[in-house]
């Protein structure tokens, strides 16, 4: 029986999955105030983004350390993610119920990168 091989890392459960947090993430900031455009607005784009880039970069790779490694640097932009939501709850930008459902997808990739 032959097994069915991932050919792109657009299949991987993972990339989903972290591509679910970086939409959240990309409509969210949406409505941050403009003073933060440069800053926390910045800082979530580019850890949402992150999280996919380093699966995808790893992924084409073709090592399994490589793509171990990158696979960790995704997992830590998903923690900073995490962070950066708790000042964005803090600063009143977002809701609690914003923290928890964005905390859930965070939760979602970080088991599945774990996994």
């Amino acid at each position: 029986m032959k097994k069915n091989k991932i050919i792109s890392f657009e299949e991987l459960h993972c990339w989903k999955a972290c591509r679910n947090v970086r939409r959240y993430v990309m409509e969210l900031i949406k409505k941050f105030p403009p003073e933060e455009k440069y800053a926390l607005t910045d800082g979530m784009r580019r850890s949402s983004r992150s999280t996919t880039e380093n699966i995808a970069e790893g992924f084409g790779r073709y090592h399994f350390q490589e793509n171990i490694q990158f696979c960790r640097h995704s997992r830590g932009s998903l923690h900073e993610l995490i962070d950066q939501l708790i000042t964005a709850l803090d600063e009143e930008y977002i809701t609690k119920s914003e923290y928890s459902n964005g905390k859930e997808l965070i939760k979602r990739a970080l088991g599945l990168l774990n996994g």
